[in-house]
């Protein structure tokens, strides 16, 4: 792809709205998805994205909008991805993305009232590949991502003078690869590399509040592989030299219960296998984290609550690998 993938969605609703809101605005630049059932499945697939822009941007208003079935808005931005699916079948293959793209998801609204759940999400993710199998499935692929643009951000901003249930929740990620198998062994090669600078900003406000939740995450490069069976092999390796901010942010004058949460990591890798099984897992394990990696957490009430639970965390590289037994 070489040009730009915008998707925007706006909506002006004054008084009341009785039923609920939902809303989906979604920005992809190239999209794969293949699936295969009692049979094997092999794919050589190379996506490539030298356009300037992906962009997902949702806004709902105006300041006396009472939404009184609740709303569950959601703006994801993806600059490429592959998404695989197989029933008794061999998953195997290469798969190579890049992208210098920037990758943007905005999500905001603004309301007087929302007497029931309210979820305002946002997702931004430069390169993705998800890989589902079961039914005595297997899995042999090799995963190449490269992530070179400006930036990758995802924003999401919940607001109201009342709200009975209201979560804003962000996350950001420059490569991801997600692989779950069951039936069957799991072999990957996996290298992500990433140049762009991350952010995720999660802010919600509300003067009155039952529960109000603000939650972002932000990822340079993210590998997770699991097995419902007993063989795992991993080779990985993660370099990311772009910065990770990650912000959560909530303000509120009177109310219940609090939750602000926000998570940075450079890289991150976790592998598992069979938790009732005797399970096996090898892993061939590299991580380089050259840039700066900040998550922040913020919490202010004017008046009464009864309960804040909050944090923040922040790594320049996780691994975590483990096959566990109920009775250990």
């Amino acid at each position: 792809m070489r040009g730009d993938a915008v998707a925007t969605t706006d909506m002006t609703l004054g008084g009341d709205t009785w039923g609920v809101v939902n809303a989906t605005t979604q920005a992809q630049g190239n999209y794969l998805a293949v699936s295969a059932y009692d049979s094997d499945l092999t794919v050589d697939a190379t996506q490539s994205n030298t356009g300037g822009l992906v962009s997902a941007t949702s806004q709902l208003g105006d300041d006396d909008a009472r939404l009184l079935g609740g709303a569950y808005i959601n703006a994801s931005a993806i600059s490429n991805t592959v998404a695989m699916y197989g029933e008794g079948s061999s998953v195997a293959g290469a798969i190579d993305q890049s992208s210098s793209a920037t990758v943007r998801a905005y999500n905001r609204i603004e309301t007087q009232y929302i007497p029931a759940e309210a979820v305002i999400d946002s997702q931004a993710i430069v390169n993705a590949v998800q890989v589902t199998s079961g039914q005595t499935s297997g899995q042999n692929l090799a995963i190449v991502q490269t992530s070179t643009g400006d930036f990758v951000e995802a924003e999401s901003s919940a607001n109201s003078g009342n709200a009975w249930d209201l979560a804003g929740r962000a996350r950001a990620t420059a490569n991801q690869a997600v692989l779950y198998n069951e039936g069957g062994s799991v072999v990957v090669d996996s290298r992500q590399d990433n140049t762009a600078f991350v952010r995720a900003a999660a802010t919600t406000t509300a003067y009155d509040y039952g529960q109000a939740e603000a939650h972002a995450r932000g990822a340079a490069n993210e590998l997770s592989v699991g097995n419902n069976d007993i063989y795992v092999e991993i080779d990985n390796s993660q370099f990311n030299s772009g910065g990770v901010d990650v912000t959560a942010t909530f303000s509120g004058t009177n109310g219940y219960d609090v939750y602000v949460g926000a998570d940075a990591v450079g890289n991150s890798v976790t592998g598992y296998a069979c938790s009732d099984c005797e399970g096996y897992l090898e892993a061939r394990n590299s991580q380089t984290n050259g840039g700066d990696v900040s998550a922040t957490a913020n919490t202010a009430v004017a008046g009464s609550t009864r309960a804040v639970i909050t944090g923040a965390n922040s790594v320049g590289n996780s691994a975590t690998f483990y096959v566990s037994r109920p009775s250990h």
